[in-house]
């Protein structure tokens, strides 16, 4: 009996469950509310996702013109090197360590319609690294490549449009490096992109004799 009453009393519950949810959806007044805010917050999430590529988008810079994308000086200081980048007027340091550097650059080009409407090319410089010649101590390091931008919250738009090979009919996302150059104290080189890809060239005397060691 017990559970025969817990059983009826379950049953009018679902029955007056079943009457409230017929009254509300037979009202059509629900159904508009509802559909104007979950367009709402829709439109609101479509809005801070465009932001956050607006701001992704943000971080990449026009290609200089007759002038390097960046000019890096190495500094020893122990076992390690401080780095600085000089970009556009702009300068930043970095550590990095190892016997050799290499940098990785985005390249953000534009076809189709935004290249006809005068859209520039754009770069971006991801991330510098350095190495070793000696395995041990390679396996030792204790710095691993440094990462020179970031986007947001992994909003990244140059590498959603890359990785699936999209390009929207008016990107073209490419990735640029310099392939391990010899690192030395007081060392200068400057990066530039030519026709056939990143260029990076000796400034000072330290730079070319480490280049001449090296090869």
């Amino acid at each position: 009996m017990q559970y025969d009453g817990l059983a009826w009393v379950t049953a009018l519950l679902a029955v007056l469950a079943a009457l409230v949810a017929t009254r509300i959806l037979f009202n059509s007044h629900w159904f508009l509310g509802w559909l104007r805010g979950t367009c709402g917050l829709a439109f609101l999430l479509l809005a801070g996702l465009v932001g956050l590529i607006a701001y992704d988008l943000y971080s990449y810079e026009p290609l200089p013109q007759d002038k390097p994308l960046v000019t890096l000086s190495f500094k020893a200081n122990g076992p390690r090197y401080q780095v600085s980048l000089v970009e556009d007027g702009h300068e930043r340091s970095v550590t990095v360590e190892g016997d050799l550097w290499q940098l990785d650059v985005r390249l953000l080009q534009w076809k189709g319609l935004a290249a006809l409407i005068g859209l520039q090319p754009g770069y971006r410089l991801e991330q510098l690294s350095g190495r070793f010649l000696a395995i041990e101590q390679q396996a030792q390091a204790q710095h691993g490549p440094v990462k020179l931008a970031k986007s947001p919250y992994g909003i990244d738009i140059w590498r959603w449009l890359r990785l699936g090979q999209h390009d929207l009919f008016m990107f073209e996302p490419q990735a640029q490096r310099i392939t391990y150059l010899p690192i030395a104290d007081a060392a200068v080189y400057s990066v530039s992109l030519t026709s056939t890809g990143l260029l990076a060239l000796p400034m000072n005397q330290a730079a070319e004799q480490a280049l001449q060691d090296w090869q």
